[in-house]
């Protein structure tokens, strides 16, 4: 049998679900976005790693200000702050644990006036194992 293989784009091993390092290195040798069009496309290649990075919604937060039409484009410092915490929070994303339906599963929620939070997670001999992180960023509405 095979130890260790990759299944849609995670690397999958006896001890759960991880990102795949050859994905991340190319995020990581992106340069900062110079338009709209490359906040989209960072934010495309980060998002499908978002279940490993928690509070992957408030740290994008200043990219999805920028993605608001009647914003003009400026990378602030808050920009490149979220650019650099994101690609390092790619290399050293947690392994997420499958689920073991025989136990109980566990939320924690966090909330503020702009984004939404979860992690739905297990203890196991007493330490919190995460499953899956989720996080949304609200609009006015």
């Amino acid at each position: 049998m095979v130890q260790e293989g990759i299944v849609l784009g995670h690397m999958i091993s006896k001890n759960g679900l991880e990102v795949d390092k050859a994905k991340i290195e190319v995020i990581l040798q992106l340069p900062e976005p110079s338009s709209v069009k490359g906040i989209r496309s960072f934010l495309g290649h980060a998002g499908f790693y978002r279940r490993f990075i928690k509070d992957f919604s408030k740290i994008a937060k200043p990219f999805c200000n920028l993605l608001n039409v009647d914003q003009t484009f400026e990378f602030t410092c808050d920009c490149k702050k979220a650019f650099e915490t994101i690609k390092n929070a790619l290399v050293s994303a947690p392994i997420v644990i499958a689920p073991d339906w025989t136990m109980p599963f566990e939320v924690m929620c966090d909330a503020s006036d702009w984004a939404v939070c979860d992690v739905l997670g297990q203890k196991r001999n007493k330490i919190f194992h995460p499953i899956y992180y989720a996080s949304k960023t609200l609009v006015e509405a």
